[in-house]
């Protein structure tokens, strides 16, 4: 498969709506063997440090199964479940077409997957971030009702010039958030229960700010996107994320925000439920901190 995976229009084989056959049948051996030594690092780390329902997720849609999943099977099962599917694009897609497949319970996924030497940093997201990390979730009920919420949110938000701050929640949320269950801090975000480092580093290391949940400030707060986290938001419950999202008006949380300062990575405010304020040994040891507005 080809390496390129960000196109500025659907590349050929592709419809408007930019999905693709997954092309199960083509994978080859090395790749279904790239995916088995990935999950079979993480299904060591995760069952004491994920969320249940990320558990039940991997148990319900039968993600254990050696190989790459085939879309068309693990789709049939989640929908029975929550009547979202699984649908294959080349890579990334833009926004407008993201938020249209997540309102239609559509959760888009890259049909391709890193090589067998860069099993601890992908870039771009593949099919091991997005199915492993991903899907198992969206058997949660509540969790299936945020992701429909958020891509309806988005379509809004690209009329009400929002994006910057909605991209957040989704970052702090879907990619990196963490849970409280049972008092204890557990992780659920895609971009840390698929990386066998962060898994161990959002939990364990004492570097990161980890912060109760609040919507503004997390719309507020700024992200790295090329590395560890240095804030991690702490969720009480997914029902309570849901809530949160479907009682909030976010046209008027929008205008506030843009009058507002955007919050650094690693800056503790005023108001901050601070469950660890951090040390911030792991950025000053990288040299600073690199940010997405």
């Amino acid at each position: 498969m080809s390496d390129t995976h960000v196109h500025s229009a659907p590349p050929p084989g592709a419809g408007p709506d930019w999905l693709i056959p997954q092309g199960w049948e083509a994978y080859t051996p090395e790749e279904h063997r790239v995916w088995d030594i990935l999950f079979e690092r993480q299904a060591k780390l995760l069952p004491a440090r994920a969320s249940k329902a990320f558990l039940r997720g991997l148990e319900l849609l039968k993600l254990s199964e050696s190989g790459i999943p085939n879309f068309e099977e693990l789709s049939e099962r989640l929908m029975k479940l929550t009547g979202w599917q699984v649908v294959a694009v080349p890579g990334l897609v833009p926004d407008d077409v993201f938020f249209d497949h997540m309102a239609n319970r559509r959760f888009v996924a890259g049909n391709f997957i890193r090589r067998a030497d860069q099993l601890d940093y992908l870039q771009e997201p593949d099919v091991f971030h997005d199915v492993f990390g991903h899907v198992p979730l969206l058997a949660d009920p509540y969790f299936a009702d945020y992701m429909e919420c958020y891509g309806r949110g988005g379509q809004r938000a690209l009329g009400l010039g929002g994006l910057k701050n909605l991209s957040r929640l989704y970052w702090y949320t879907v990619e990196f958030g963490l849970i409280e269950e049972a008092g204890e801090l557990r992780i659920y975000g895609a971009g840390i229960v698929s990386s066998g480092g962060e898994s161990v580093f959002a939990l364990d290391d004492p570097s990161p700010n980890r912060i109760g949940f609040d919507l503004k400030r997390v719309m507020r707060t700024e992200y790295r996107i090329d590395d560890y986290q240095q804030n991690y938001f702490v969720i009480p419950s997914f029902d309570e994320l849901l809530r949160v999202t479907v009682e909030t008006d976010f046209a008027p949380v929008y205008e506030e925000l843009a009058g507002l300062p955007d919050i650094r990575i690693a800056e503790i405010v005023e108001g901050d439920r601070v469950i660890t304020a951090g040390t911030q040994d792991y950025a000053r040891a990288k040299g600073g901190v690199a940010v997405l507005a």
